[in-house]
């Protein structure tokens, strides 16, 4: 019989190996992954950055990074490969993992730092490319209008709104942040 204040989560990584699974004990965030596990007392996890990640076959992904004290590294993604072709997404079961870990963390008197989105020098590199590439944009949309070219201008304008939309969404979401076991970000979490 499992014990009721055990919360679990797992997902695959990857199409071939095991499950990452992970439990929420009272000793602490027990893991088991590629045939090995611990459990980290939740005091020891010295860090969590929460991010969105999305990938080709699955456009809604978030995902937390978590330290340990002595340098050790996890990572939790809010999806799971089903198949070559399928990624599925676990939401609700990553929120609340994700959402009962930090109060699990707060709870034990956890200092870890917190931090969402992307490092500070990623980000500022993302949004000057992001800059460079509306600005080449724009200048493509001029030349094209001002030759006549109403089909590729029209490309390009269409273009430009999927590009922004997608490639927006990343930076918007993943702007860099630090907050606290009370008030996590929402545009973090699926």
């Amino acid at each position: 019989m499992q014990d009721a204040s055990i919360v679990s989560y797992a997902f695959k990584a990857s199409l071939i190996g095991a499950a990452h699974r992970f439990e929420l004990t009272d000793a602490g965030l027990s893991w088991h992954l590629a045939g090995r596990s611990g459990v980290w007392p939740y005091p020891d996890i010295a860090a969590i950055r929460l991010s969105y990640r999305p990938v080709s076959m699955q456009a809604h992904r978030f995902r937390a990074d978590l330290r340990h004290a002595g340098g050790r590294r996890l990572i939790i993604l809010s999806t799971s490969w089903q198949t070559a072709a399928l990624m599925a997404p676990q939401d609700k079961d990553y929120r609340g993992f994700i959402k009962g870990l930090h109060e699990r963390m707060a709870k034990a008197g956890s200092r870890a730092e917190l931090s969402g989105g992307l490092g500070r020098n990623a980000y500022a590199a993302g949004v000057a490319l992001l800059v460079v590439v509306a600005t080449l944009m724009a200048g493509l949309l001029v030349r094209a209008l001002a030759t006549g070219e109403f089909a590729g201008a029209l490309f390009l304008v269409g273009f430009a709104a999927l590009f922004g939309w997608q490639v927006g969404g990343f930076i918007r979401r993943n702007r860099p942040l630090a907050y606290t076991f009370t008030r996590i970000p929402d545009n973090l979490l699926p």
